[in-house]
């Protein structure tokens, strides 16, 4: 009988994710999505403290500074259309209050670069090779927020600078934490607004730099969530109404392959047990006053309890406040 998709192997990693590892996400809209399945399933996953960023370079200076534990200066932030806003932070950041965007960006990049410290999977998500440079400066932005573009050039990076950029910090958090592996995915959102030959033309170049970062080390690995989109998902009922970006169920799917390469058979396990878990809390019954209801708290309330002991680094406040709440 003929197949009517391409399926392809994945490749023999030489490491696993597991509850364990600290695992900090950084990149496109793309490591979002796949940043918030890892989230639900309680792995201890930090995601975009940036905010979504879509180009290697602002990528690299975003890991540097993390390392660095350097704070924003004020050649870092501006103020345009009532906000300010920070050039290397997505616009989620901005504020109308400098004081209170100035804390907030602080306390997130304390907080991430306490996290990077101690992480051992690193997760990057290339979304595009082209850059906006500031003319007056020569800075890569990660976000113009909406600022003329007469104030910027846009160019495409190359293999060299990519790699030229991102090595060293890599090998820098590789020789802190000797465990740690990083995994480079390319996202399979396709950049329209750059064009469709140049968006082609960039997802090469990050394939490529990919290509080479991985030949350079051995704790640098390539996750192909684009070709699965590509030619296993070749179809539009894959994509969402934009016919740009993934569906839920292509992000299902990818994710599934992730967790066939990297999960072994205890984290599968424990992904069943808190998803059981999770079930109960998202119940809503009819009768929340009945015997039977109560007794259906009280028994996920122990099963949370007892899992909490056997996993004190996995975080179930939300379910056991749920659980506690409503079970008397």
């Amino acid at each position: 009988m003929s197949s009517f998709r391409t399926d392809f192997k994945l490749p023999d990693y030489p490491f696993s994710i597991t509850h364990g590892h600290k695992i900090l996400s950084l990149g496109s809209c793309f490591a979002e999505h796949i940043g918030e399945k890892m989230t639900a399933e309680k792995f201890r996953i930090l995601r975009n403290p940036f905010g979504i960023i879509y180009n290697p370079a602002s990528t690299a200076e975003g890991l540097r500074r993390l390392f660095a534990g350097q704070e924003l200066s004020e050649d870092d932030i501006f103020q345009h259309n009532d906000l300010w806003h920070s050039r290397l932070h997505h616009s989620t950041f901005s504020r109308a209050d400098k004081d209170d965007f100035l804390t907030n960006i602080q306390a997130e990049s304390e907080r991430a670069a306490a996290h990077l410290r101690e992480t051992d999977r690193l997760f990057l998500t290339f979304g595009t090779a082209y850059v906006w440079e500031e003319k007056m400066t020569g800075r890569v932005n990660a976000n113009c927020h909406k600022r003329p573009q007469r104030e910027f050039t846009r160019r495409r990076l190359s293999v060299r600078e990519i790699t030229g950029d991102l090595l060293p910090i890599l090998e820098k958090i590789k020789a802190h934490n000797p465990n740690s592996a990083v995994l480079l995915t390319v996202s399979p959102v396709r950049h329209v607004r750059d064009g469709m030959v140049e968006n082609q033309r960039s997802k090469a170049v990050l394939h490529l730099a990919a290509e080479e970062l991985c030949a350079a080390t051995d704790f640098v690995h390539y996750f192909p969530a684009y070709e699965m989109m590509q030619d296993d998902l070749r179809d539009y009922r894959f994509y969402t109404a934009d016919m740009l970006h993934p569906n839920e169920t292509a992000t299902a799917y990818i994710y599934g392959r992730f967790r066939e390469a990297f999960f072994d058979s205890e984290t599968e396990e424990l992904c069943k047990r808190i998803a059981e878990i999770k079930r109960a809390a998202a119940h809503r019954p009819f009768r929340a006053d009945s015997a039977a209801h109560r007794d259906f708290l009280r028994k996920y309330a122990e099963k949370t309890a007892a899992l909490q002991r056997e996993f004190p680094n996995l975080d179930f406040a939300k379910e056991r406040d749920y659980f506690a709440s409503l079970k008397n």
